[in-house]
This record gives structure tokens, C-alpha cells and sequence, in this order.
């Protein structure tokens, strides 16, 4: 590693517990684990993570703020939105690091450049997560100075998140590339760096392409159309792959969405990990059930989106992106823009650049002076950069997953937990479970299973996404979510059934805040 040399005489900081990331996740982690004192690394200059450096000027929540909230800091009551914007998001998770004192433990404007093991891996593997000698090494460039400094850790917590910092970028033929394209090419993680005026700037009046039909995608799409308004306006074409279910709102035919998916009785219609004979028996029963949710899900989409109209049905069931944690809600008036000229749409599984434009597979050319890729991130690439081998190349395993024991614990990594990694209805609730249960099991409250039970746990919960969605690999849980945080709940101790009533307990929209910690 470059400097790496000059820097060894500098001397080691020792703590017990690092955390790499002060995003939602390393925020979670850095409250629970406070009483340890940790050191929070932080690339960048501000907490946030994605709301921070990876959102656009229109972005909003996804999800209602109630499904966004610290279960011990509500969001004000005061003239907030149900869907606060990305600033709201920003003032929230500020407020929350002041109220629990987290600044004190981040180091910002600090990025990890290289984790080296230094621990015996026969000994340490989880018999201790607090052996009382370092672990693991951490190599820290701070204000991207020349030289770097080395910290030892007990315990390391990786909440790097999968979204941001990598850009996943597509493939070209040989002399097809960017290169020879005479407009501008970017990727949203460049483009969420400018500010409203830069950024209108970069799409009024200009042809741009958008290659990607996910919510990045959409609101791109959308904030283009808003950039070009008028006759001298230019639309904006979307370029699309695979195509994915978006909702208006969260009803459907007058039904509160929960009600289909995220409470208890809801959960018996999908098969989950040790279900054991008889529940496995009741999910065949009530596979006709789960099928006629999805359909009746999908009609009130149909009738109230123009999808159809556009070609934009896609033809897997709405409960297959539900379960991989890929459902969107649509822009307010993304099809009135539609209707207006200013967003067009481009199917097409391959395309490659020319110098005026893009080039599709059915020899079609599109005039371009702007295209914008929207097609995600590559969050294992940006962790295989810094863990050493033979780390690194555990981290797929061998399903092309991360296997994650409760969301949290590599069986084969030893003294290091990942936090934001495997996702769910609501990522921040998810991340600060497994932050409770992590601080938990640091504090060896309960023990972890064997390696070997750890694995096959993950194992099946592998075999039971691969079942659920054809898009397994987004590692997400929320077809047994409830589930799954009974499992860490009972870890710590914890009892569910603190509801008035069993009605409400089974057909009551889930919250963490249903769980009774007892001491």
C-alpha cells in the first residue's frame, strides 16, 4: 500500500471496538455500543451515509417516517411530513447523534485503507469478542493526508453499507465504451454531488439518457422532465432493462398496505427458515392465498398506473419484488410528464455507446448529449478492497450471498460483525435490532451457536429467498421479517406478546416497539 512503509513507526491506537461508517447503520451501532467507547471512522465529513452524499434534490423516504424511527428518539411532531425529504432525514439523524452524544466517538474525514488480522484464528474464532488483546488492524488516512495511521481493535463493526462510494458499472464491447461517446457520461453518485443549480443546469435543454428503471432511476427521471419544461424543452429517455413493480402510495383499493405483508397473520402465507412440518404444510395450503394477494395487489397497480399503456408491466408477480426488497413508490406526476413527451421509455437488455449517442441490440441508435447510469452500487467490491485474504473471499461464500448469521455475523469472519447488509421493510428498524443484539451479545449476555449451526442457519435462509423471488441475491428478509426479529428478541431476552389484545397483536401493523425488554 502506497506510504504504507514510511508510516510504521508511527505508533498503534489501541481500542476495544471500531466501527467503519457513520451512516443510519454505524449511527445504530455506535448508540448501542457506546459504553464501550468506540471509534467510529467516517470517509466522509458528515453522518448520514446515502442521505448525505447519495441523494438528489427531490429524494424522500420511501417508507412513512413511523417506519423510520429510533425505537428511544421519535421523530418531532412539528411540520413533518409522513415522507420527510433527505434533508428532513439528515436534520433527524443529526438530532439523534446529539441527543445520544455520538460525535464525541467519530472520526470524520476518515477512510479505511487496508484491515489486517492479527489474531490467532484457531483461538479467537468467536470464543471471545472481547479477548482482551487486539484483533484485528485498521490502516486510517485522515483529510487524505500522506501519512496513515494504524489503530488495533478487539472488535470490528462494518457499516459500510451496500449502497454508495462503488459505482456499479456495465460492461462494454471492445471500442464501446464511454470513451468514444463526444457528450458527458456519469454515474448518480456523481450526479447527487451537485447542487440544484449545477444539476438543472446539466439536464435543461439537453437530451439525456437514463439507463436504469429503479427509484434512483425515477427520480432522475423525474427531476430531468422538471428541467425541461416548455416547447424548447427535451425529453428524457429511459433505458430499461428489467422492469419492477412501483406503487402510487401505500393503498390499494382502499386497504392500508400493511395489512398484506407486515403483520403476524399476514406472515403465515410465507414460507420462512425452520418452519417446521406443520407450518410448512399450512404455507402449501395457503400458497393459493399468497398468489391471489399479489394478483389483487397487481390490479389496483394496473388500474391506477398507466403500465400497461407505457409497456411497463413487468411480467413477475408484485410479492417477487416485494420479498427482495425492490418495491418503489412512483414520483407524484411521473406519469403526467409521461403523458407530456417528457419522459420516454426504451426497453433493451443490451446497449452499448456510440460518439452520438447510445446503440441498442436491434441496431436502433439514440441521439444523446448527456447519459446518466442509474444502475446501482457494488457494495462487496468496495468490502473486498480493505479485508485481507482469506477474509475477502468468504464473503459470497458459496451462494453468491454474504451468509450472515441474524443479519449480523460472518460464521467464517471471526471478531467482526456487518451491519446494513442484509435488508428488510424498514433498513433503519432492521439495523438497530441487530445493533441491540450485537451490544448484546458483546456484553455476553447469550452465546452464538457453533460455526457449523451459525452456517446452516444462513443456509436455509439462503434456499428460502432463492424460493420466494428470482432476485434473491439483494439479500433481503422482509417476507419473514417479524420472524426473524422474534428470533433476536428471544436472543436478548425479550418477550413480543406486549399488545392489548391478540387481535391487534396478530392483525396489527408490526412495530419493534411491540417487543418488552426484560431485565
Amino acid at each position: 500500500m502506497a506510504n504504507q512503509n514510511q508510516n510504521q513507526n508511527r505508533p498503534m491506537l489501541v481500542s476495544k471496538i471500531g466501527i467503519i461508517g457513520a451512516g443510519v447503520s454505524g449511527l445504530a451501532a455506535a448508540k448501542q455500543l457506546s459504553h464501550h467507547n468506540p471509534i467510529v471512522f467516517e470517509a466522509s465529513d458528515s453522518i448520514g451515509g446515502v442521505w448525505s452524499h447519495c441523494s438528489y434534490n427531490s429524494t424522500r423516504l420511501q417508507s412513512h417516517r413511523r417506519d423510520y424511527e429510533f425505537t428511544d428518539f421519535p421523530w418531532p411532531q412539528r411540520d413533518n411530513p409522513n415522507f420527510p425529504t433527505h434533508f428532513e432525514i439528515l436534520n433527524y439523524l443529526h438530532s439523534y447523534a446529539h441527543h445520544f452524544d455520538i460525535f464525541k466517538n467519530i472520526r470524520f474525514n476518515s477512510k479505511v485503507l487496508q484491515i489486517r488480522f492479527s489474531g490467532n484464528r484457531e483461538v479467537t474464532h468467536f470464543s471471545s469478542l472481547l479477548p482482551g488483546q487486539p484483533v484485528w488492524e485498521v490502516a486510517v488516512r485522515t483529510n487524505n493526508s500522506d501519512t496513515i495511521q494504524w489503530y488495533e481493535f478487539e472488535f470490528l463493526v462494518v457499516c459500510v453499507g451496500k449502497y454508495g462510494d462503488t459505482p456499479k458499472i456495465p460492461s462494454f464491447p471492445h471500442k464501446k465504451g464511454p470513451q468514444i461517446f463526444k457528450g458527458k457520461v456519469m454515474h448518480t453518485l456523481d450526479y447527487c454531488k451537485l447542487d440544484q443549480e449545477a444539476a438543472t443546469e446539466l439536464l435543461r435543454g439537453k437530451k439525456v439518457v437514463v439507463v436504469g428503471f429503479k427509484k434512483s432511476g425515477l427520480d432522475l427521471a423525474m427531476e430531468c422532465a422538471r428541467a425541461n419544461q416548455g416547447p424548447e424543452g427535451e425529453a428524457c429517455t429511459m433505458v430499461v432493462r428489467t422492469l419492477h413493480w412501483t406503487v402510487p402510495h401505500y393503498w390499494i383499493w382502499g386497504l392500508p398496505f400493511f395489512m398484506f405483508f407486515s403483520t403476524r397473520s399476514s406472515q403465515f402465507i410465507h414460507e420462512r427458515p425452520d418452519q417446521g412440518l406443520l407450518r410448512t404444510l399450512l404455507c402449501l395450503m395457503l400458497s393459493p392465498l399468497r398468489r391471489g394477494i399479489s394478483k389483487f395487489i397487481e390490479s389496483y397497480l394496473l388500474w391506477k398506473l398507466p403500465l400497461e399503456k407505457y409497456g411497463l408491466k413487468p411480467e413477475h408477480p408484485f410479492v417477487e419484488d416485494y420479498a427482495s426488497c425492490q418495491m418503489a413508490i412512483m414520483p407524484e406526476n411521473f406519469f403526467s410528464e409521461a403523458e407530456k413527451g417528457k419522459i420516454v421509455f426504451k426497453k433493451a437488455s443490451k446497449w452499448w455507446f456510440w460518439n452520438g449517442g447510445i446503440e441498442f441490440e436491434d441496431n436502433t441508435k439514440l441521439n444523446a448529449d448527456v447519459v446518466i447510469l442509474a444502475t446501482g452500487f457494488d457494495g462487496k467490491k468496495k468490502l473486498k478492497t480493505i479485508l485481507p485474504e482469506p477474509f475477502s473471499s468468504l464473503l459470497e461464500y458459496s451462494s453468491g450471498i454474504m451468509p450472515l448469521y441474524r443479519g449480523t455475523i460472518h460464521p467464517l469472519i471471526p471478531n467482526m460483525a456487518f451491519v446494513g447488509f442484509v435488508e428488510s421493510v424498514s433498513n433503519l428498524h432492521s439495523s438497530e435490532l441487530r445493533s441491540m443484539w450485537l451490544s448484546g451479545l458483546v456484553d455476553d449476555k447469550f452465546k452464538l451457536p457453533s460455526v457449523e449451526s451459525m452456517l446452516s442457519q444462513t443456509a436455509k435462509e439462503i434456499e428460502v429467498m432463492k424460493r420466494s423471488t428470482r432476485f434473491y441475491k439483494r439479500h433481503c428478509i422482509s417476507t419473514y421479517s417479524i420472524n426473524h426479529s422474534d428470533e433476536i428478541c428471544k436472543d436478548l431476552g425479550w418477550s413480543s406478546w406486549r399488545k392489548k389484545n391478540w387481535l391487534s397483536e396478530v392483525f396489527g401493523p408490526y412495530s419493534i416497539q411491540d417487543y418488552a425488554k426484560e431485565d
